[in-house]
C-alpha cells in the first residue's frame, strides 16, 4: 500500500470532499486554493466581519453549503491548507503555485484537479464598454463586496445562472431592469422529460423565475441580443435586443451581466498534457475522464465542474469519486457500495444537465451573425472583422493557426472568455464543423504573474 504525496487544486465542494475521503484514508493532502476561504465559486465565504446569514447568502443551497464549510474546518488539522495559492503550470510531475510573491514548484505523485467553472461568454456588440460583466463576477460582487454592480442592471443570456443570479440581485434590494433568455421557452417544455430526473432542482428553477415575476422584473425569451450600448467615458447607458417577432427593443440600464451557462475550466488538465475529446451536445472540447474522475495520465484526476458541469452537489460526488480512485490505484480498500450508489446518483444529474443542454442550448448561431466591428477578444481588441480576416486572407481556419495571426486569446484571460465564441467565428467564416477548428492549447502561466515572483524551493 503506498502513499506518496498528493495535491489538491481547488477548495470547493469538489476539493473538499476529495480531501474529506483522503484524509479519512490517513492521507494528509496538500490543499492549493486561489480563493482566500474555502467553498469555490458556489459556496464563496463572505469576508470577515460580514454577518449575513446562510439563507440570505446561500438561498435553497444554505444548508449544503453550511455541511461544506463546516467539514472543511474540520479538516484544517489534518491537511496542508494553501489558500491565495495559484497554480499556474504543470510540468513534469510538478504542480507550480505562487502566493505573496514566491513562486514553488510541488512534486506530486498523485493530483486532483476540482478547478471548477467559468462563465462561458458569447459575445455581443458593445461588451467591451465598462459596465458589462460575466454573471459570475456580479455575482461575486454581491457574495463578497455585498454590491450591485450597477443601479439599473440587465441580465442577458441563457442558463441556470442568469435566473439565479438576478434572483439574487432582486433579494438583496437591487433593481433588475429585464432578464433577457435567447433560449425560448419552447425548449424548456420539450427538455421537461430529462429535467424532471431532478424535481427538486426543478422546483427550484422554477421558484426563481416566480421570483422575478413577482418582482414586477421584465422577462423576455427567445430574444437576441445586438448591442450593448455605452461610452468609452461613461460606460453602458443601454441594450437593444431582438425579440422573437423580429421587433427590435431597448432597455435603459447601467450594468449589464452577460452570461451563457458555464464551461469547464480545463486549462490546468491541458497543463498535465490529459486528453481531450469534442463534445457535439455542447460545442466544446472537454478533457476525456472514466466514470470515477481518472484522466488519461497517470496519476492525475478531475473532479467537480473542471471536468464536466454537474453543480455544486454534482461536484462534492465528483470529489469523493475522485479521492475513491486515487486510493484504490495506490492500492487502498475503498467502499464498493457506496461508491457504486454514488455513480447511479450522477447518472440522474447527467440526465439532468442533458436537459439544461436542451433548455438553454449555446446560441452557436449567434457568432455567424456578429458585425465585423464587434469586439470578440476583449482583452486584445481583437473583432469579429478581424477574425474573419484572418481566415479569408490568410487561410486561418484553425484555432492556434488564428491566435497566431490576430492575437486573439493572447490576452489576460488566455481565451478563457473569447475562445469559444472565437472558434465559432472562425467556424462560421470558413465554412467547417466547429471540431476542425480545434481549441487553443494551454501554456502557462494560465493567470498572468508580477514579474517580481521570487523563486524559492519547498
Amino acid at each position: 500500500m503506498g502513499q506518496g504525496r498528493v495535491i489538491i487544486v481547488g477548495a470547493g465542494p469538489a476539493g473538499v470532499r476529495c480531501a474529506q475521503v483522503l484524509v479519512a484514508a490517513g492521507i494528509k493532502p496538500i490543499l492549493v486554493d486561489e480563493g482566500r476561504r474555502d467553498g469555490g465559486q458556489i459556496y464563496r465565504r463572505q469576508p470577515e466581519g460580514f454577518t449575513r446569514s446562510y439563507p440570505t447568502l446561500y438561498g435553497t443551497e444554505a444548508e449544503r453549503a453550511r455541511s461544506l464549510h463546516q467539514t472543511f474546518e474540520s479538516l484544517r488539522g489534518a491537511i496542508d491548507y494553501r489558500p491565495e495559492t495559484l497554480a499556474w503550470n504543470i510540468a513534469e510531475r510538478q504542480l507550480y503555485t505562487v502566493s505573496a510573491g514566491v513562486s514553488k514548484a510541488l512534486p506530486f505523485d498523485a493530483l486532483v484537479v476540482c478547478s471548477g467553472a467559468t462563465d462561458r461568454l458569447m459575445p455581443v456588440k458593445g461588451w467591451h464598454h465598462a459596465g458589462t460583466y460575466s454573471l459570475g463576477a456580479a455575482q461575486i460582487a454581491l457574495k463578497s463586496q455585498a454590491c450591485a454592480i450597477g443601479r439599473r442592471v440587465v441580465f442577458a443570456g441563457t442558463g441556470p445562472l442568469l435566473y439565479l443570479v438576478a434572483a439574487q440581485y432582486v433579494k438583496a434590494g437591487a433593481q433588475v431592469a429585464a432578464v433577457l433568455d435567447t433560449s425560448s421557452l419552447w425548449k424548456r417544455v420539450r427538455a421537461l422529460p430529462k429535467l424532471a430526473a431532478r424535481p427538486r432542482v426543478l422546483v427550484n428553477g422554477i421558484s426563481l423565475m416566480r421570483t422575478l415575476r413577482s418582482a414586477g422584473v421584465r422577462v423576455v425569451t427567445g430574444i437576441e441580443p445586438l448591442e450593448i450600448h455605452g461610452t468609452a467615458e461613461d460606460g453602458v447607458w443601454g441594450i437593444t435586443y431582438r425579440s422573437p417577432d423580429g421587433a427590435t427593443h431597448q432597455v435603459e440600464c447601467d450594468a449589464v451581466a452577460l452570461g451563457y451557462h458555464v464551461r469547464p475550466e480545463t486549462q490546468l488538465a491541458d497543463l498535465a498534457r490529459c486528453e481531450f475529446r469534442f463534445d457535439a451536445e455542447t460545442r466544446q472540447w472537454l478533457p476525456a475522464i472514466d466514470r470515477d474522475g481518472r484522466s488519461t495520465v497517470p496519476g492525475v484526476y478531475l473532479a467537480g465542474d473542471g471536468a464536466r458541469v454537474l453543480g455544486a452537489d454534482g461536484a462534492e460526488i465528483a470529489g469523493k469519486l475522485a479521492a475513491w480512485a486515487l486510493l484504490e490505484d495506490l492500492g487502498h480498500p475503498v467502499p464498493a457500495a457506496e461508491r457504486e450508489a454514488l455513480r447511479r446518483e450522477r447518472e440522474v444529474m447527467d440526465r439532468f444537465r442533458q436537459g439544461l443542454v436542451e433548455a438553454f442550448p449555446w446560441p452557436a448561431e449567434q457568432a455567424a451573425r456578429l458585425p465585423d466591428d464587434a469586439v470578440v477578444c476583449r482583452c486584445e481588441a481583437i473583432t469579429a472583422g478581424e477574425l474573419r480576416r484572418v481566415v479569408n486572407q490568410m487561410g486561418a481556419c484553425e484555432a492556434n493557426r488564428a491566435k497566431a495571426f490576430s492575437r486573439v486569446g493572447m490576452g489576460r484571460c488566455q481565451g478563457r472568455y473569447c475562445g469559444h465564441a472565437g472558434a465559432e467565428v472562425v467556424a462560421a467564416a470558413a465554412g467547417i464543423p466547429l471540431e476542425k477548428v480545434g481549441r487553443l492549447r494551454g501554456q502557462g502561466p494560465v493567470k498572468p504573474l508580477s514579474i517580481a515572483v521570487q523563486e524559492v524551493k519547498e
